[in-house]
């Protein structure tokens, strides 16, 4: 078995702003593992709050290739723990064995793939130039709205006027306190809001535990993997499964599970990426009401055999691809 990993960068069409953060280029990694004349792929792109940006990754996952040189996703869960680095590899193994035993990833999950109807993601900005996105993305009709605590609620109302029928998500990235929270959500019931993702920051979630709105609240950096689920699920209806801070495809799995049999509903995320990264994520996507696999959309280029993205849905991911 022969493992490598290289960094992989693409430009965005613009740069795309979130609570703390502008992103101006993919800066990921690609792991290729090579054995019995087959080849696995996995992308990361990281996890920017945690540290774990492209060089980390390189040397992580360079490191983990020297001193461990018989590979398989049993004991990778316990070797290296739920980042990025992991996440790349584990894909790659799973891409790896379903090419292996020349079958695909439906089949060794045994179900047949839909297609999906992701959201596409506006940035921060003003909120006229939100709306004037929220119209170039006319041909979704889910949108995935981020925000922080500068007008959400006048930002909102733009992208309103502009989509008055599309189904809008918001994406606050811990950007808010209780109060804020409390006082927008007076005003988001009003505007049709069908969930509100990380209001809080990280480490905060006891301060939901009165928290009476109609809308669905979703945790996405205070649920990064299984081992955090126990603590936080009374707060949140939604859970955002991201494979880079699950660690992989096999955690994520794992977590879905859990969070469906307490009867929650799932989203599934992305921390910018290629085709390549949205591919496995795609496989989640089948459990989830709330899709957000739009990663390429916002590149100028991605990688070859990629995704279309249509008025009808995500298509599925071709083998060529991954899986």
């Amino acid at each position: 078995m022969k493992a490598r990993v290289e960094p992989i960068s693409l430009p965005l069409k613009q740069p795309f702003a979130i609570t703390g953060h502008v992103f101006e280029s993919l800066q990921g990694v690609v792991v290729t593992i090579e054995d019995q004349g087959f080849t696995g792929r996995g992308e990361a792109d990281g996890v920017y709050y945690l540290g774990q940006d492209q060089q980390w990754m390189l040397e992580t996952i360079s490191s983990f290739f020297d001193s461990e040189k018989n590979l398989d996703r049993e004991s990778l869960q316990s070797l290296l723990p739920a980042t990025a680095a992991r996440s790349a590899i584990d894909c790659a193994l799973w891409d790896l064995e379903v090419k292996t035993r020349g079958i695909s990833i439906w089949e060794r999950l045994g179900i047949k793939p839909k297609k999906l109807n992701t959201v596409a993601t506006v940035g921060i900005a003003s909120p006229q130039e939100m709306a004037n996105k929220a119209i170039e993305f006319s041909g979704f009709q889910n949108l995935k709205i981020k925000l922080d605590a500068n007008e959400p609620v006048v930002a909102l109302e733009h992208i309103r006027k502009a989509r008055p029928t599309a189904d809008l998500v918001i994406d606050v990235n811990q950007g808010w306190n209780m109060e804020m929270l409390k006082d927008f959500t007076r005003h988001l019931e009003k505007l049709e809001i069908s969930m509100i993702e990380q209001p809080l920051p990280r480490g905060e979630d006891e301060q939901l535990v009165d928290y009476k709105g109609e809308i669905p609240l979703g945790a996405d950096e205070s649920c990064l993997h299984s081992g955090e689920y126990e603590a936080i699920k009374r707060f949140y209806k939604v859970i955002n499964i991201k494979l880079d801070k699950t660690g992989g495809l096999t955690e994520a799995l794992k977590l879905s599970k859990l969070a469906l049999a307490d009867h929650k509903r799932l989203m599934v995320g992305n921390m910018t990426g290629s085709s390549l990264a949205m591919a496995p994520a795609y496989v989640i996507g089948q459990w989830c009401d709330f899709v957000d696999i739009d990663g390429p959309v916002l590149l100028a280029e991605d990688v070859r055999n990629p995704l279309r993205y249509d008025s009808d849905g995500v298509s599925v991911p071709l083998s060529q691809l991954w899986g």
